[in-house]
């Protein structure tokens, strides 16, 4: 879910940062730049991890700050297809479920991507409806889903006033499969399947015994 990325990047250091110690001053505003931004094909910054080298240091014609090659590594969030992740429900429409994990909200578990037997409810909820049983998907229950595809779409020339906020990096998600979808589903054959190893480990003890 989280990588390194090395990246080198010529960084005009603003005078008002020249009085703090070098490093320290680089890293300041490595972070104004790149903190919780998303970068193509990278993922989104978590962090500033380490400056790996500093080179430079010119005045280039024109400029009033000093320019620095800066070679350093970014904490990134960037989950890989297949990956399982756990998240909340953020919202609901008639394309499917928006999911967050607190500091990454652009997660959609499209309709078709859902468990088999899903479908809208009256009240806009979607349902999974199974052996008899009707469990609702609620804002806020925790969800666990499979990562199918991540996107990261060029930003728009021109967009309308009710479009929804750019993403610069989408997540789709799965949930059609055994385990995955709401935690509360799967939790008692969990703790059963628990009990039964447990019921093993001590079994072959007292074997041993």
């Amino acid at each position: 879910m989280f990588v390194l990325s090395q990246i080198e990047h010529d960084l005009p250091m603003p005078p008002a940062l020249m009085s703090r110690p070098l490093v320290d001053a680089i890293k300041a505003e490595l972070e104004r730049l790149f903190l919780d931004k998303v970068v193509a094909n990278l993922g989104l910054c978590v962090s500033v991890y380490d400056i790996v080298g500093v080179e430079g240091g010119f005045i280039f014609p024109g400029e009033g700050c000093s320019t620095y090659k800066v070679s350093f590594r970014l904490l990134m969030f960037r989950p890989f297809t297949g990956e399982v992740l756990v998240g909340k429900i953020s919202g609901y429409d008639d394309k499917g479920l928006q999911v967050s994990l607190d500091f990454f909200s652009d997660i959609c578990i499209p309709a078709h991507l859902m468990q088999c037997g899903t479908e809208r409810g009256e009240d806009g909820r979607w349902i999974w409806k199974t052996n008899g049983d009707e469990l609702y998907l609620d804002i806020d229950d925790e969800i666990r889903f499979l990562v199918s595809s991540i996107k990261y779409p060029p930003i728009p020339v021109e967009q309308n006033e009710d479009d929804k906020p750019f993403a610069p990096m989408q997540i789709n998600g799965s949930i059609n499969g055994d385990g995955l979808g709401l935690l509360a589903w799967w939790a008692a054959g969990e703790e059963e399947e628990e009990e039964e190893e447990e019921a093993e480990e001590e079994a072959e003890g007292e074997e041993e015994q």
